[in-house]
């Protein structure tokens, strides 16, 4: 616990002195451009790593700006990098897409496989949020819970319990499968559902990453209230958007 503790501390400090996102990379402006279709070419994630959409601590209370800011300019930003030097060493071209390569990751390198589903994992979470976010979906997506879950209130209790036991690190997701229904499922350390290697498979539409250094600062090892609070700031209707163009 003392070491972790230190850790946390040394990446405040090196934290703080990469500078705002705006000084981030931004090789495109938004990580989550839609296209009509369906599977894996339903979103394009770029190879860059994007700044994020509203400032670090846009999301407080709920999540604070210490962990956003360390969250996007050193984990995130590290697997970006680790993802764009990994390809080069190993020939991997960059003219396709980042969906279609996690698709085959299979038959690609751990180093790829970690980082490239580590980039593309939070390039999502990072558009699934925002500062004030809907209390619940509206329109198709809500309809679609309601026929696949029963109930709004179902389809949470049961993303919670993906995320809640999900041991160790990892993710919970809300994908789209390929008969076109919503499900749930979780994923450990950086896989996703894309991945050809993965139990669960589809595109996903919303994910909460519930590595301990998502939450650790403001909610040390209380995931349960970290998974409470980050239902206040999901931006339903990007989700929404998401799911509309895969159906």
């Amino acid at each position: 616990m003392g070491n972790r503790r230190e850790f946390i501390k040394d990446s405040i400090r090196g934290g703080a002195s990469l500078g705002l996102a705006a000084s981030l990379p931004a090789a495109f402006a938004s990580c989550g451009a839609l296209k009509k279709g369906a599977g894996a070419t339903a979103s394009y994630v770029g190879w860059e790593q994007s700044p994020l959409p509203y400032a670090y601590g846009a999301l407080e209370p709920f999540i604070d700006k210490a962990t956003m800011e360390i969250h996007h300019t050193k984990h995130a930003a590290g697997y970006a990098k680790n993802l764009k030097e990994a390809m080069a060493a190993e020939g991997v071209p960059s003219n396709g897409s980042l969906e279609a390569l996690l698709s085959r990751v299979s038959g690609r390198s751990e180093k790829i496989r970690n980082n490239g589903g580590g980039h593309y994992n939070h390039e999502l979470f990072w558009r699934c949020m925002k500062p004030n976010g809907e209390q619940q979906p509206s329109g198709r997506l809500l309809q679609a819970m309601e026929n696949d879950f029963n109930s709004f209130g179902n389809f949470k209790a049961k993303f919670t319990e993906a995320a809640m036991t999900r041991f160790g690190s990892g993710w919970a997701w809300l994908y789209v499968d390929s008969r076109k229904k919503l499900q749930i499922g979780s994923t450990p350390n950086q896989d996703n559902p894309l991945m050809d290697v993965s139990s669960v498979k589809g595109t996903p539409i919303l994910g909460l990453d519930v590595w301990e250094h998502a939450y650790y600062l403001k909610y040390q090892n209380r995931r349960a209230d970290y998974i409470d609070n980050w239902y206040k700031v999901v931006d339903w209707a990007f989700v929404q958007k998401r799911f509309e163009s895969m159906v």
